[in-house]
């Protein structure tokens, strides 16, 4: 068996990896690689730009930081934490150690976070396993979030000085023209790319799939437990950044009232505030943000998203894929049966069920949804239906008019998580996805398990693979279409179910105008990218 070298040349200058032991023997990866400039300076709330080459082999055996956030959320072990700065730019990849005679497919991975937490150094994240049991290549990106990466501040550009619309967004793109560009020199294909993610980064590559610019950067896509109408308006985008600058200007300013903005902001000035501000300060401004979103009258209760009605995002991904406007590739999309037990029992992150069901308008509509979620916690579970279930599913049955599209619900829970009362809540299939189960992160997720979790990760991980080889989950996974909507259900054993929870999903439809017509009477136009005329339940993590 012939090893693949730990240095490989990249356009940018070499690399040097590392050869993985003990569990993640038989694997070797390349972490911190630079894939953009460090956007610092005048890069600040700029897009993406190239990297300059460097001399000599570059050691790339440990993470590069994680994007600025709250230090309590970068945790990579007990007491271990990844440091956290605008300087993060960097992407990493694992690989099997073994050279192959073909090309091997590559897997590109968004993390999640509510586009305001979270890194690529997250241990349930190691990409190790995965690239062993699939023969694939995975690549784990960090992108810029928050304020840094997803507030729009382009009114304020002028000659001297411009601000991009959508910095966050155009990291993902510039990650995946590195994978282009380079991925072949570690042996992967950069014709059978697959970006995936869960969450935010679920939301991510359904973003990707309605951004022009992502044209031929991948073949396939999967959509782990997207939100996909976290996008912020242009309208809404303009009130949270003039709040944002006044809040950099004023740190005491207390306001929940978008109408409380005074005089404008000039350009000149806005160009001091944002340039001449420290890391922290920007952080601080953006918690109390936050804050300001959360009570302030605007569509969207989240200031911190991409940009629809922008450059790279002219739509709305839900209505670009109602409209089939998405790109024509391969699709996976699901989320998980107890998706809202995680904010429940950890933090609060899902809207207020009666905010979003007083966005309903349609007042039949807005009774029969809430028939159906009136026992014990089914108020969580509608806030989690409008956020994640349905407008995924509005999005499957646009994007099914273009692609294949394979839709799944992930039903699998261990002892432990059942005990501890979260069932399979959000990102839990992330554990068989990564092959985490037997990780010190995982184990005790597992204990009373062992058979069931080795059995799931075995099934995850076989069909995720055979997706990125050849574009089909596995034979037994029908498509899905609008007409019977068959969906995966994975659990200790899998099965089919047409529509499951279809009542559910017609009221839902119904209440905010997405009741797919038959196959092929999709509209050639697209809807307004300014969010609030459809689907504005669905907003906000």
């Amino acid at each position: 068996m012939t090893l693949i070298d730990t240095i490989v040349t990249t356009t940018d200058g070499l690399v040097g990896g590392r050869r993985g032991r003990r569990t993640r023997r038989g694997t070797i990866s390349w972490k911190g690689i630079p894939f953009a400039a460090p956007p610092v300076g005048r890069g600040r709330f700029r897009e993406a730009q190239p990297v300059a080459a460097w001399p000599g082999v570059r050691d790339c055996t440990s993470f590069g930081n994680a994007a600025v956030q709250e230090r309590r959320f970068t945790a990579t072990g007990p007491g271990r934490y990844a440091p956290t700065s605008e300087d993060c730019l960097t992407l990493n990849v694992f690989s099997p150690s073994s050279q192959s005679s073909t090309p091997r497919p590559v897997m590109v991975f968004i993390h999640g976070g509510a586009y305001i937490l979270g890194t690529a150094a997250t241990p349930l994240y190691d990409g190790s396993a995965l690239a062993r049991a699939a023969d694939v290549i995975v690549v784990t990106v960090q992108y810029r979030f928050g304020a840094f990466g997803l507030l729009d501040f382009s009114a304020y550009s002028t000659p001297e000085r411009t601000f991009d619309e959508n910095p966050g967004l155009s990291d993902m793109l510039a990650a995946l023209r590195w994978v282009q560009r380079n991925i072949a020199a570690f042996g992967g294909d950069p014709d059978a790319v697959t970006v995936f993610g869960e969450s935010a980064g679920g939301s991510a590559v359904l973003t990707l799939l309605a951004t022009p610019d992502a044209e031929g950067l991948f073949a396939r896509a999967i959509a782990e437990s997207p939100a996909p109408e976290l996008v912020v308006g242009k309208p809404s985008a303009e009130v949270f950044a003039d709040e944002f600058l006044r809040l950099l200007r004023e740190p005491e300013r207390r306001s929940s009232d978008i109408a409380d903005r005074g005089e404008p902001i000039a350009p000149e000035h806005a160009r001091e505030l944002l340039d001449g501000a420290s890391t922290e300060e920007i952080f601080r401004a953006s918690n109390r943000l936050m804050r300001f979103a959360s009570r302030a009258q605007t569509p969207e209760p989240v200031p911190f998203a991409p940009v629809a009605g922008s450059r790279l995002l002219p739509h709305l991904p839900v209505d670009a894929a109602q409209a089939g406007k998405t790109h024509p590739v391969p699709l996976i999309v699901g989320g998980n049966r107890d998706e809202g037990k995680l904010f429940e029992k950890l933090w609060n992150m899902l809207p207020d069920a009666e905010r979003m069901l007083l966005r309903v308008e349609d007042e039949g509509a807005r009774e029969q949804i809430s028939a159906l979620y009136t026992g014990p916690g089914e108020r969580l579970r509608l806030s989690a239906d409008a956020t994640f279930w349905a407008p995924a599913l509005a999005f499957a049955d646009g994007h099914s008019r273009v692609a294949p599209t394979y839709a799944y619900r992930y039903d699998f829970y261990t002892k432990v998580l059942g005990k501890l009362g979260v069932g399979a809540t959000h990102a839990t299939e992330l554990f068989a996805v990564f092959g985490a189960y037997r990780s010190a992160l995982g184990a005790p997720l597992s204990v009373g398990d062992w058979g069931a979790t080795a059995r799931v990760t075995a099934d995850v991980q076989s069909r995720w693979g055979a997706f990125a080889h050849t574009g089909v989950p596995g034979d037994d996974w029908p498509r899905y279409s609008v007409d019977d909507r068959e969906t995966l259900v994975i659990d200790r054993s899998d099965r089919i179910e047409a529509d499951p929870d279809g009542e559910r999903r017609l009221a839902w439809h119904r209440g905010v105008g997405l009741i797919a017509e038959p196959v092929g009477s999709a509209t050639d136009g697209v809807g307004d990218p300014t969010p609030g005329s459809e689907f504005d339940a669905a907003r906000g993590i």
